[in-house]
């Protein structure tokens, strides 16, 4: 089976198992992994940020900073269909004390002038702004990413305002190899940002957080809190370091991605919105989804159906050129009988 249900479901290299099999390792708890000190060193200096933290998955990560950055009883600015609000089963209430001001935008890119608007004073009976919230790439527009100039323009906002920026960048890295920018430019614009080793990287376990020293050792605080608190974790590290090495390849992945968008567009053309398939996500829009997925399993390929009406494709390391290639002529097949969504 070609398996483009996610890019969570990569499988760990050889050169990764070796290096995990091989980790110098202590506990981390006392600070004392020589692997996994290497490894939040390095996002560090790659975001050019004072500290790092490993954690076991992008949800504490993001728990993680709404702690660190957003009072409880506060509340944070965030776009609608960002994965903190959807995917992460109310635990910005349950453990952070805060509530989402969600604003809905076009391809999850919220605009600077929208965020000025959204932005709520401490004062009698509002409920305060604590935090601006931006994901990128964004998971449930398609992969799509912020501009430069377009994180700049929201972080002037926010230092007009007295509030924080940050960055839920599981993706990050598809968004730098995209657009050309560097880690260290994402870096320098939010207060904090986390990027995910498990998905498009290709690591089997694992996220970091970036930020300064001071959030950084807070939020190790808080890590213990929750749970996240690791002890040999240079075993999952080590396989971190390897697949910081294979960012480049990513741009495959967005090859990848632009061919299964083509082929379905070429049958199914008022479907797919090809300007917005930017990285290595593909939605195929306004179709009975579960028939999609069925027929296309039927076929060899695994997709995931986002609601009744959309299906999602996910390329990733697992997934070679020949994969998409035939992944691409199952879409040709499939997509000309599926019943179409007003």
């Amino acid at each position: 089976m070609i398996d483009l249900r996610s890019d969570t479901v990569t499988r760990p290299t050889a050169q990764m198992r070796r290096a995990m099999a091989a980790a110098d390792v202590g506990d981390d708890v006392y600070g004392e992994d020589p692997t996994v000190r290497a490894l939040q060193e390095r996002a560090a200096a790659l975001f050019g940020r004072e500290a790092a933290l490993l954690c076991p998955s992008g949800v504490m990560c993001n728990q993680l900073w709404l702690r660190v950055l957003a009072a409880p009883g506060t509340e944070v600015v965030v776009e609608a269909d960002s994965h903190v609000v959807n995917y992460e089963g109310g635990a910005g209430a349950l453990l952070g004390g805060v509530q989402f001001r969600t604003l809905t935008s076009a391809h999850g890119q919220l605009d600077a002038a929208a965020v000025v608007e959204a932005i709520r004073g401490d004062h009698f009976p509002l409920t305060p702004t604590s935090l601006i919230w931006l994901e990128q790439t964004h998971n449930r527009r398609g992969g799509t990413y912020y501009r430069l100039d377009e994180l700049h323009a929201v972080r002037d906002v926010c230092d007009s305002a007295g509030l924080p920026l940050y960055v839920d960048g599981a993706r990050i890295f598809n968004a730098a190899v995209a657009s050309g920018a560097t880690p260290q430019d994402y870096g320098t614009v939010a207060s904090g940002l986390m990027f995910s080793m498990s998905k498009s990287l290709g690591a089997p376990v694992g996220s970091v957080m970036v930020g300064d020293a001071d959030a950084i050792a807070e939020a190790r605080q808080w890590r213990r809190r929750y749970g996240g608190a690791m002890r040999q974790s240079g075993v999952l590290a080590a396989a971190g370091l390897i697949a910081l090495d294979r960012v480049d390849r990513l741009a495959e992945d967005h090859a990848n991605a632009r061919l299964l968008a083509e082929a379905a567009a070429e049958v199914a053309a008022e479907c797919v919105d090809l300007e917005h398939v930017q990285t290595n996500i593909v939605y195929v829009e306004d179709v009975d989804a579960p028939s999609v997925v069925e027929a296309l399993a039927g076929h060899g390929v695994l997709a995931g159906a986002m609601d009744g009406r959309t299906v999602r494709m996910v390329t990733h390391p697992d997934v070679s050129a020949a994969d998409a290639t035939q992944a691409a002529d199952v879409l040709r097949t499939v997509l000309p009988g599926v019943p179409r969504h007003a």
